[in-house]
């Protein structure tokens, strides 16, 4: 099915359904037509009907009756509640698509009815930028035109990659709660640069252009990190000053155990 044929819904109008909303909006996947969500909370309702120009229910059973695909953006204690009030309307002809981080498919599965198509998805908050990283595993109801369409919504937000459920702890690990490390990255460099006298605004921008620059080197040369750190690293200059300081400080493994820590948070979760 064409994803111009498909009405989207978003149980739960946060900030990552509606990153994920915009994103597909600004791909032209979808018309604000057939677009919807519902929340609990009224001021999240009413910021998504404006800034996306989809409907906002107060009800879930309202979005179920008038979308075909089903994101669930809901806190992970809230999937039992939300799926039992939900069950009964879900048909052959939906696909929901979790996006709560830790809920395995077999526990979705367990809330719905038998034959329920799922796709369990971890995405990150860059997608309402284009710039999303996000993993996703159907579940054995899905045919494989299921992981097809959910694979073009996420990639019109970004990179996408099918992986065995095993590993989505692992991505939310990486890439699902990345965006803050890297925030956390730029607004440490842009300290450092205040403290070495320059402009907030100026430090910020540099910090940040410096960080897409070097994730695109990575990308677009298909070099390894490592390579390209070393061709920064002259014998004697700065940059191994810099480094050395960074090693001292822990920093390579402070990286590894934040990742460790939280793909271990979201195996709790489920």
């Amino acid at each position: 099915m064409s994803t111009s044929d498909v009405s989207i819904g978003f149980l739960g109008a946060g900030k990552m359904g509606g990153a994920l909303a915009k994103g597909f909006l600004a791909a032209g996947l979808v018309d604000p037509s057939k677009l919807c969500a519902s929340d609990v909370n009224s001021g999240a309702r009413d910021a998504f009907a404006k800034e996306t120009g989809g409907k906002a229910y107060e009800t879930n059973g309202e979005v179920v009756d008038n979308a075909r695909v089903i994101f669930l953006s809901i806190k992970p204690d809230q999937v039992g509640d939300v799926l039992t009030g939900i069950k009964d309307k879900i048909t052959p002809d939906h696909l929901v698509v979790s996006i709560c981080a830790g809920v395995t498919l077999a526990t979705l599965e367990g809330k719905l009815n038998a034959g329920a198509k799922i796709v369990r998805v971890m995405p990150n908050t860059p997608a309402l930028v284009g710039a999303g990283a996000s993993g996703f595993a159907p579940g054995k109801a899905c045919a494989p035109a299921d992981g097809e369409l959910v694979a073009k919504l996420l990639s019109s937000c970004g990179v996408a990659f099918a992986v065995k459920e095993s590993l989505l702890d692992a991505v939310t690990g990486v890439s699902g709660s990345g965006p803050a490390y890297g925030f956390m990255v730029i607004e440490a460099m842009s300290d450092g640069g205040v403290a070495a006298g320059l402009p907030r605004d100026v430090a910020i921008k540099l910090a940040a252009q410096t960080m897409l620059g070097a994730a695109k080197m990575v990308l677009e040369t298909g070099k390894h990190p490592g390579e390209l750190k070393d061709m920064v690293t002259s014998p004697g200059g700065t940059t191994i000053e810099a480094v050395h300081e960074l090693e001292k400080a822990g920093v390579r493994a402070a990286f590894i155990n934040c990742v460790r820590a939280a793909a271990d948070k979201s195996k709790k979760l489920g």
